[in-house]
């Protein structure tokens, strides 16, 4: 599996071990992928906060850049502070049995921790490669997800809950990154996981450089010509850390996600549900004490956590387009992937990367 910075890409930062999200320690990620005939093209990906028999709640925090969308349990993310559970990300028409197949899950685990559980699942369309109309995602794929789960190296592009996604008019899906903090500034980890179905072609910005002016073949709803088309589909990034933050932290966490989707082009369209989570797995807001103790990060450090999330959430973006593949689908909708030798000729073109 190629990545971005395998072609040469540069980015600002440095990564974990992975450069994933699995480099915060704890987090596993999960896949099913649903493909089959010639109109089932999706599937659904399932992020573990601290691993999939580790069922404490995380402190977390949200943020619609643009609300085209749906995020399940964010209600209660935004009103109590906590993650409770594993985070589903799938197709629109499929995130009522995930969210279903995950409350099972939890019963059969023991993983609720009051009488009742209110998940966090959220989506992107992907209408155009995948019959959404034939619910394709069965319980058995979410439980598939639930159970696979691991840590490492994860794959990107045409899996999980990205299988069916576009991303700029090239064929998208998941993407992951993250950034390691120097010890000098705490020494932190942020991880990105994305699923990309945004953008149009001509927006298309990488490293810099307006790739998307250069590419315009093969843009199925722009023709890479028309910067006044309305933008549709969406794009949901998860972000991890072990940094200790309050939910109020990771809520303005969680908006410089925006500023990372800004980097790659968008400036986020009408029809794009834009929907972002980030979540600590140090510290919980589960106490048998009336009084609990919080440690957490002062406000005034904050900033190079800031500027990581933006990095890793631009980083996992331009890895999901790097890792799509080429994908023809419902009614025979063919979607075409990025091409790397043109655009490393681009990138060469403007002195980004070396001859």
């Amino acid at each position: 599996m190629r990545r971005a910075r395998d072609l040469g890409i540069p980015f600002e930062g440095s990564t974990g071990t992975y450069n994933a999200i699995t480099d915060v320690p704890g987090v596993t990620v999960g896949y099913a992928t649903v493909i089959e005939g010639e109109s089932a093209r999706t599937g659904v990906t399932i992020i573990h906060p601290r691993g999939g028999r580790n069922h404490k709640p995380v402190f977390a925090g949200t943020f619609a850049f643009n609300g085209n969308g749906e995020m399940t349990g964010a209600a209660w993310v935004e009103e109590g502070g906590m993650l409770e559970g594993p985070i589903g990300i799938t197709n629109t028409h499929s995130v009522g049995v995930v969210r279903d197949t995950i409350i099972a899950w939890q019963a059969r685990n023991d993983a609720i921790y009051q009488r009742w559980s209110c998940p966090v699942v959220t989506e992107t369309a992907d209408g155009w490669l995948n019959d959404m109309n034939g619910f394709h995602v069965k319980a058995e794929h979410v439980w598939q997800a639930l159970e696979n789960a691991q840590g490492g190296t994860i794959e990107e592009g045409n899996v999980g809950g990205g299988t069916g996604m576009l991303c700029y008019e090239f064929k998208g899906g998941t993407g992951t990154s993250s950034r390691k903090l120097p010890e000098k500034l705490g020494g932190w980890t942020i991880g990105a996981l994305v699923q990309s179905n945004f953008g149009r072609r001509h927006q298309l910005t990488i490293a810099g450089v307006p790739v998307g002016e250069h590419l315009k073949e093969h843009a199925p709803f722009s023709s890479g010509e028309n910067p006044f088309r309305q933008e549709s589909g969406s794009l949901i990034i998860i972000l991890a850390t072990d940094a200790p933050l309050l939910p109020h932290q990771l809520k303005r966490l969680a908006k410089r996600a925006s500023l990372g989707m800004a980097r790659t082009g968008s400036l986020g369209g009408n029809g794009s549900g834009d929907i972002f989570l980030a979540f600590s797995t140090t510290g919980t807001g589960i106490t048998k004490e009336p009084i609990a103790n919080a440690r957490y990060l002062a406000n005034d450090y904050l900033d190079p956590l800031f500027q990581a999330s933006a990095y890793a959430a631009e980083e996992a973006i331009i890895n999901s387009l790097i890792a799509g593949k080429r994908m023809t689908g419902h009614k025979g909708v063919t979607v075409e992937a990025l091409p790397h030798d043109k655009l490393l000729e681009i990138m060469k073109r403007y002195n980004r990367i070396q001859a």
